[in-house]
């Protein structure tokens, strides 16, 4: 392979976009999500680029329906962007925490939400796992929605849509309180309530998103925390100015108010955590938990983290339906 494949920054959005895609995708279609990422290409321009992947083996015709990246597509693309993935993760993160829009104040609005992924026969196990969860208060948000028309969602599988909670950066940033998501971690929780991070993994230096490493590693014992109320799940931090803590407060009440989960004292304060003069870190479950839940007890669950933004009546009240 010639060294320009991976210096070019415009064969890279194009494997990246491909790589994303369920389906193949033409010249005219790859140009608008060119441009949507900063990228102003023709349809002409982006033929020249498909051509020239053609070549190298990295892409497929499709009959006139458009390009798939083919085995060794996929394989290249996992190889050239892995520097390009470093921070990728914390930018898609930060994306929808601008688009979401809800308000703590009159629960209306758009949040993020995580699409997980299952088959069909496991969904009344998966569910219930994910009941366990929202029951005992150690999901981002205690509901869920099941839902079966989304392109994105394979034949013989159904998706589960939870909340994310990259939703709060939103809040914040909304509210005039500049905020920083920090860290994912497994945090510790004991019987009486307390809670203290066993591991931090920095969303500004990794690849992957670190709530999934956690996750398929087998590092968490969520089951063990719902039915006995002692043990290990995830959480995400972020950092605001300790000056905000008043008012940080204030937000955190509020979202409490509409269902949103926080671990002892609000999710406010040190929690083991570094020491910062200027910053105060705010603690939040994730919506990982219930997908985290399913895995422990055997299911297969693939999940996209941050997959979009939806209304929050759509959310709430919808645990179990379709």
């Amino acid at each position: 392979m010639t060294p320009s494949i991976r210096s070019e920054r415009k064969y890279l959005e194009i494997l990246r976009i491909l790589a994303e895609s369920h389906e193949p995708l033409g010249a005219k279609r790859l140009s608008e999500k060119m441009a949507e990422r900063g990228f102003v290409l023709s349809d002409r321009a982006v033929q020249y680029y498909l051509q020239y992947l053609d070549e190298m083996g990295f892409t497929a015709k499709v009959g006139n329906r458009g390009r798939l990246l083919t085995e060794a597509g996929i394989a290249e693309s996992k190889r050239a962007l892995v520097e390009e993935q470093i921070g990728f993760i914390i930018s898609k993160l930060e994306r929808l925490a601008f688009r979401s829009t809800f308000d703590p104040l009159t629960g209306k609005g758009t949040v993020a939400y995580n699409l997980s992924l299952v088959r069909e026969e496991d969904l009344p196990g998966v569910t219930a796992a994910f009941d366990e969860v929202a029951s005992a208060g150690y999901g981002f948000l205690n509901t869920y929605r099941v839902i079966e028309t989304d392109p994105r969602i394979p034949d013989g599988h159904i998706g589960i849509m939870t909340a994310c909670s990259i939703t709060l950066d939103g809040v914040l940033q909304k509210m005039g309180i500049p905020t920083r998501l920090e860290y994912a971690g497994r945090i510790a929780v004991d019987e009486n309530g307390s809670a203290s991070f066993l591991d931090l993994i920095g969303y500004r230096g990794t690849s992957v998103d670190p709530l999934h490493l956690f996750v398929s590693a087998g590092l968490t014992s969520i089951n063990r925390l719902v039915t006995t109320g002692a043990g290990v799940a995830l959480a995400n931090v972020r950092a605001v100015p300790s000056a905000a803590g008043s008012r940080v407060e204030e937000v955190v009440g509020l979202m409490e108010e509409w269902g949103f989960n926080f671990p002892a004292r609000r999710g406010i304060g040190e929690f083991n955590l570094p020491e910062h003069p200027y910053r105060l870190f705010i603690v939040a479950f994730t919506g990982m938990n219930m997908v985290g839940n399913a895995v422990e007890k055997g299911y297969t669950v693939k999940t996209e983290i941050g997959a979009g933004t939806t209304p929050f009546e759509d959310l709430v009240g919808a645990t179990g339906s379709r």
